[in-house]
C-alpha cells in the first residue's frame, strides 16, 4: 500500500468514539477509510465499527511511508506511554477533532489533542500534549492547560485557570474563573470528580467532589 496509515490507539469506548471523527476527517482530505484502523495491545474482535483491529506490531508491519495515532486511553499515565512508545518507532502523534469543534482565536494546541463534538475553545488559550475534551467542553479566554489532560463530557472551564499535567476533569464539573495573574489551579494528577463545582485551587494529586468541591477523605 502507498500513502500514510492511521491508527486510533485503543478499541473500547474512546476510540469508538473518536473513530466516526477521524473516519470524517480522512474523507475530507480524500483519503480512503481502509486507511483506518483501530490498534489495541488485545484485540477484542478482528473488526469493530467496519474496521480493521490490529495489534501495535501488526499496524507496525503495514507498508507505509508515515503513520499517525490518534490515542484515544482514558488513562493518561498509560497515553504518556504510548507517545513515548510511537515516538520511538516513528509513528507521528495524530489530533482529531470533530466537524463541530469552535476554536477562536490566539490558541495553541500541543500534538494529539482530541475534541469531541460541540468543543469550544475560546481566545488566548495555551494546550499541551494529548489533550482529550469531550462531549460539549468548554475552555475559556486565558486558560493554561498542561499535557495529558482529559475532560469528561460537558466541562465548563471558565476564564483564567491552570490545570496541570495529568489532571481529570469529570463530566459536567464547573471551574471558577481566576484573575490575572491569580489563576484558579488545578494541580498536577489532581481529580475532579463529576459535577463538582470548583472555587478553589486544587492540589496535586487529590480528588475533590460536591459543590463546592472539596477534597475526599481517603479510607
Amino acid at each position: 500500500m502507498t500513502g500514510p496509515f492511521y491508527g486510533i490507539y485503543g478499541a473500547s469506548g474512546c476510540g469508538r468514539g473518536i473513530l466516526p471523527l477521524a473516519r470524517e476527517m480522512l474523507a475530507a482530505a480524500g483519503v480512503s477509510a481502509d486507511r483506518l484502523v483501530f490498534i489495541d495491545d488485545k484485540p477484542p474482535a478482528e473488526v469493530l465499527n467496519g474496521h480493521r483491529v490490529l495489534t501495535y506490531q501488526a499496524f507496525l508491519a503495514i507498508p507505509a511511508p508515515e503513520r499517525f495515532a490518534a490515542l484515544a486511553v482514558a488513562d493518561s499515565g498509560v497515553r504518556e506511554k504510548l507517545a513515548d512508545k510511537c515516538q520511538a518507532d516513528d509513528v507521528q502523534p495524530w489530533s482529531v477533532r470533530a466537524s463541530s469543534v469552535v476554536i477562536m482565536d490566539d490558541v495553541v494546541l500541543g500534538d494529539g489533542a482530541l475534541l469531541s463534538p460541540t468543543v469550544t475553545i475560546t481566545s488566548n488559550i495555551r494546550i499541551g500534549r494529548q489533550f482529550h475534551a469531550n462531549i460539549g467542553s468548554i475552555v475559556e479566554h486565558d486558560c493554561v492547560i498542561g499535557d495529558f489532560v482529559t475532560f469528561a463530557p460537558g466541562v465548563i472551564c471558565n476564564g483564567n485557570v491552570r490545570i496541570e499535567d495529568h489532571a481529570y476533569i469529570g463530566a459536567g464539573a464547573m471551574l471558577r474563573q481566576g484573575r490575572p495573574g491569580a489563576p484558579l489551579t488545578i494541580g498536577r494528577g489532581a481529580v475532579v470528580g463529576m459535577g463538582a463545582v470548583v472555587t478553589r485551587d486544587v492540589l496535586p494529586g487529590v480528588t475533590v467532589a460536591g459543590n463546592p468541591a472539596r477534597t475526599l477523605d481517603k479510607d
